[in-house]
């Protein structure tokens, strides 16, 4: 089965800066949509950013405003989140997951139902 492992979190003051980065092994499957979600404290778990597995296209939260970027090196076998701007209410933890293919290009969505491999996730901390 695929892992996924996330790492890159940590504790920053708004308006600063984190880079996210999710690496993925073990996996029979090589094509994968990916996302990033996450979840803030008490809060239900919301979508962040969506990537298709060549990279050609990508869906954002609107609320984000721009401030995120994925992208990903499939060379590495690795999707990245770049958060910009902070504020505090992006703390949360961070969630990358995959969704199989199977070969069939299929838009990158929104919907947590329609991945299947989870990360553990890594937190990131915005102060004032």
């Amino acid at each position: 089965q695929v892992q996924l492992v996330e790492s890159g979190g940590g504790l920053v003051q708004a308006e600063g800066s984190l880079r996210l980065s999710c690496a993925s092994s073990g996996g029979t499957v090589t094509r994968h949509n990916m996302a990033w979600f996450r979840q803030a404290p008490g809060k239900e778990r919301e979508f962040v950013a969506a990537i298709t597995w060549t990279g050609g296209s990508t869906v954002y939260a609107d609320s984000l405003k721009g401030r995120f970027t994925i992208s990903k090196d499939n060379a590495k076998n690795t999707v990245y989140l770049q958060m910009n701007s902070l504020k505090p209410e992006d703390t949360a933890v961070y969630y990358c997951a995959a969704r199989p293919t199977y070969g069939v290009s299929i838009p990158p969505t929104t919907r947590g139902s329609d991945y299947y491999y989870w990360g553990q996730g890594t937190q990131g901390t915005v102060t004032r």
